[in-house]
């Protein structure tokens, strides 16, 4: 068992991240993967075609880039080199990409070394257990020396070429290397010196309401009683800010720095608060109903804990919050 990359914490537990559906009927019977590009032979294969392919199983942990790793997990499929060696790989080949079926154009990709040295598998099956709908049924891809977002859902065509195309996720900010010993999760902050010294003067997300602001430092600042409803602020330092009374009603959170916050009466219903460190905050009569809290932490030894007195959590996720966590906010809310 490898040692837990930085700032990972484990989870029993299996939590759905990103989209739970790939918006499409999929079965058994009418699910068909392909094999294109840049190979000396396209292939398809049917559901009863993929299991007739070598079956390998092999024991890997999970780690999600929104801090939760899944440990010792029994994972049944295909190698991927096996696959790649049917189809013969045209030289010219340097990278694979591997395709969703999704109604948002689901995609990644990987460099082919990467493919064809670190056991990256097709996957039907976890821990005995065939893949339900929202962990990519009937199969993914799954490469273990990557953040799990590199583990592609719902797979429907492995496509080798030779230039790099971003995927889904790295579109929207995530990195593109994805390694978890490097903590390889956003790429660095999107906004100029002079656009952040705007933001943090003018404290107007409006400009921004439909991007995604990555790696920023806003800590400090008094956002009390402001509407920042939908904000996206990933992997954000907002530590010490004032967020009391603020609407911050779906807010994209995730992988934030909030220690030592005022969130008293703050609306968070809907947010993405995974991965989001809240030790020291005050979070009285904040509501978290509907949340999203994989990997979020309220409490940790040398940390002064959260407050979350009359803190409401109705219906949040916690599926994905460790055992620490989940009593203590059960205890002290």
């Amino acid at each position: 068992m490898e040692q837990l990359p930085p700032r990972q914490q484990t989870t029993e537990k299996f939590p759905v991240v990103g989209e739970s559906s790939s918006g499409m009927e999929l079965t058994r019977e009418n699910w068909q993967l392909s094999v294109t590009g840049l190979v000396e032979q396209p292939k398809q294969y049917a559901w009863n075609d993929y299991l007739n392919l070598p079956q390998t199983i092999k024991t890997f942990d999970i780690h999600c880039v929104t801090r939760w790793s899944k440990l010792g997990n029994k994972i049944s499929g295909v190698m991927l080199n096996d696959v790649l060696e049917l189809s013969g790989i045209v030289p010219a080949a340097k990278f694979v990409q591997f395709i969703a079926y999704s109604d948002r154009d689901h995609d990644t990709s990987l460099p082919l070394d990467v493919c064809l040295n670190d056991d990256v598998m097709l996957v039907h099956a976890i821990n005995d257990e065939p893949l339900a709908i929202e962990h990519g049924f009937p199969v993914r891809t799954f490469a273990p020396t990557k953040y799990f977002y590199k583990s592609l859902k719902w797979l429907k065509e492995i496509r080798l070429i030779e230039e790099d195309t971003l995927g889904f996720w790295e579109r929207g900010g995530y990195h593109n290397n994805a390694d978890f010993n490097k903590e390889e999760r956003y790429v660095s902050g999107n906004l100029t010196d002079k656009e952040l010294k705007r933001l943090r003067e003018a404290k107007n997300f409006n400009r921004y309401k439909d991007q995604v602001l990555l790696s920023l430092d806003l800590s400090g600042l008094d956002f009390s009683g402001m509407d920042l409803s939908g904000v996206n602020l990933k992997n954000c330092n907002l530590d010490d800010c004032d967020f009391s009374n603020a609407n911050l009603h779906k807010a994209n959170l995730s992988n934030s720095s909030l220690l030592n916050c005022n969130l008293t009466n703050a609306n968070l219903i809907g947010a993405d608060l995974d991965g989001v460190l809240f030790m020291g905050s005050n979070l009285t009569n904040a509501n978290l109903s509907e949340t999203y809290l994989n990997a979020t932490e309220f409490t940790r030894d040398g940390y002064e804990s959260a407050i979350v007195k009359n803190t409401e959590f109705a219906n949040a996720v916690t599926n994905g919050l460790v055992a620490k966590q989940l009593e203590f906010i059960a205890t002290d809310s």
